[in-house]
């Protein structure tokens, strides 16, 4: 093994800084093949054993590659899958962030059965079990559970017409569920962390709805929507809504979601069925007056800030609302 004097050590971090700024130069003009040439000679900077570059040489050459490999004209999916297992092997820290990475390559080109397969063994990896990691865990784990729910799907779209109204447990039958039960479990131990998890809950849902288990269905999206666990957010409303108008929940119920979306996004388009709900429900109330009428006058003044909006200026119906 070569040992670098102090001149040479200098000389080489002033090369690799130079080349990094070649590269980055490269990537902004959109000259690929220039900064792929350049990023081979980068793949020096691996031998500089410093603390900073030892630490983060990997993450950078993977960022770099990564972009080049997105853009590049002539890249095939051999190359990706090269590049993805070299840094795999050199980057131990950023291993996690690779394998999730490389399984979204992989969705991209259709190859569902791979990427579960990558994110299966990428799950099972420890190393170092910092904090970072473990959040990083977290995602690969969710990731797999929604490609089960994706092979579920798939297997339930082969399924024929007898097998979908047989509720006798056969083979065919017993498979699905079994990937219900991988995607499922998987997906309750996520939902019990901070987080935006739209996609995950909307397949959650579309299995309980599927096995007629209207109930957890119901009351997972009102967790997910009124809980403090997680930040607003309007689409959670939206679908705890729309799950509502597709089993002809009470208005009372639905008035309910729209309100809390209305106190979120006060120009959201479904606020014009909010607003037609609350004229319906003080019209039942015989004109008594009551806490229905002043929520009507929110409404309506909801519905004047609303028509300012161009998108809703040329709106027919909201003017005919205001009308009326």
């Amino acid at each position: 093994m070569h040992h670098y004097s102090w001149n040479e050590k200098v000389t080489f971090r002033r090369f690799v800084e130079v080349c990094q700024r070649r590269i980055q130069e490269a990537l902004l003009r959109y000259r690929w093949q220039e900064a792929a040439e350049l990023l081979r000679n980068y793949f020096q900077s691996l031998e500089d054993k410093t603390t900073f570059q030892r630490r983060w040489a990997p993450e950078v050459i993977w960022r770099m590659g990564t972009e080049i490999l997105l853009h590049h004209p002539e890249t095939r999916d051999d190359d990706i899958n090269s590049f993805h297992g070299q840094m795999k092997n050199i980057g131990l820290k950023i291993y996690l962030k690779v394998c999730l990475e490389h399984a979204f390559h992989m969705l991209c080109g259709g190859n569902l059965d791979e990427a579960h397969r990558g994110l299966t063994v990428a799950e099972s990896w420890r190393y170092g079990g910092t904090y970072s990691q473990q959040e990083l865990l977290k995602f690969i784990q969710a990731y797999r559970a929604l490609l089960d729910y994706c092979t579920w799907c798939k297997k339930r779209s082969m399924m024929s017409k007898e097998d979908l109204e047989d509720h006798t447990e056969t083979t065919v039958s017993q498979d699905l569920h079994n990937y219900f039960r991988q995607a499922f479990v998987t997906m309750q131990e996520i939902f019990k962390n901070p987080g935006v998890w739209d996609p995950f809950v909307i397949s959650c849902v579309d299995m309980l709805e599927f096995y007629e288990d209207h109930e957890e269905a119901l009351k997972l999206l009102e967790f997910y929507a009124y809980d403090k666990l997680f930040v607003p957010n309007p689409n959670a409303f939206v679908y705890l809504y729309t799950f509502l108008k597709k089993h002809q929940a009470e208005e009372k119920a639905i008035m309910k979601v729209l309100k809390s979306l209305h106190q979120h996004v006060p120009s959201h388009q479904l606020m014009l069925e909010f607003l037609e709900l609350l004229e319906k429900s003080t019209n039942t109330q015989n004109g008594s007056k009551n806490n229905g009428n002043s929520e009507l006058i929110g409404g309506l003044t909801f519905t004047l800030v609303h028509l300012k909006q161009r998108r809703i200026l040329l709106n027919k119906e909201a003017w005919h609302i205001e009308k009326h």
